[in-house]
């Protein structure tokens, strides 16, 4: 599996949020740039970067720091938040992402995914945020009436080929994924899926990859707390 080092931006800064509250926040720089250089020198080969404030306004709110983690690094990297209209999605292309995910339009409009995968094909990711479940959007601050994986079955039929999906209940608590809703997504569709949430430990990480033996579509696992807290050294995941 790919190792995807977060970088979430809320306000210029990197910050980690529990189970996405934005009242529960810690800050852990005031450089993405400097970060996201460190995530690269330690070996990994993509960064996942999502603007927080564009998440729950609607609206990017962190592109300066994006450009700066642009210019910094040389890996790819994918990024989300705040991402409703086309026109975002075009820019955040031309500036130099590799990928972008689309949350919350893509739980409004199929209409509005299928015409970019036509476009864009597989630069176009879709983050399906599910609480209990069901589909959070808004920045997670709204449950919808979806099931995460019969949403996941429709945005499939789609041609998208590559989701990320989060337990919203692990995000950022360290205790462990949601195992069984990984997998009951993975068996649920054809295209790749990226999982997200909960890993706390090297253990974690074993585990998901156990999983991803059985499910091949399991392609990727995006790491955050437990790196920024030390609990896994990023350099030994590449041994």
């Amino acid at each position: 599996m790919i190792i995807y080092p977060a970088v979430d931006l809320k306000g210029g800064k990197v910050v980690r949020l529990q189970q996405g509250r934005a009242d529960a926040e810690t800050v852990y720089s005031d450089d993405p740039a400097a970060v996201a250089k460190r995530w690269e020198d330690e070996g990994a080969g993509y960064l996942h970067v999502v603007d927080l404030d564009g998440a729950f306004d609607g609206e990017p709110r962190n592109w300066d720091a994006v450009k700066k983690i642009l210019k910094a690094v040389q890996i790819p990297i994918q990024l989300g938040g705040g991402l409703r209209r086309r026109s975002q999605v075009e820019e955040a292309l031309q500036m130099g992402v590799t990928r972008v995910v689309i949350g919350t339009k893509a739980c409004e409009s199929a209409e509005f995914v299928q015409a970019l995968v036509q476009d864009f094909a597989r630069r176009i990711v879709v983050g399906i945020d599910a609480r209990a479940g069901f589909v959070a959007v808004k920045g997670w601050t709204e449950r919808t009436e979806l099931s995460a994986v019969d949403f996941a079955q429709q945005i499939d039929r789609l041609g998208v080929a590559n989701i990320i999906f989060t337990d919203v209940s692990t995000d950022g608590m360290l205790a462990g994924p949601n195992y069984f809703a990984i997998a009951a997504l993975c068996a649920a569709v054809r295209c790749n899926v990226i999982a997200s949430g909960g890993v706390g430990s090297l253990n974690d990480v074993r585990r998901l990859q156990r999983v991803a033996e059985e499910y091949p579509n399991l392609v990727g696992l995006i790491i955050g707390k437990a790196l920024y807290d030390g609990r896994i050294d990023l350099k030994q995941l590449g041994e």
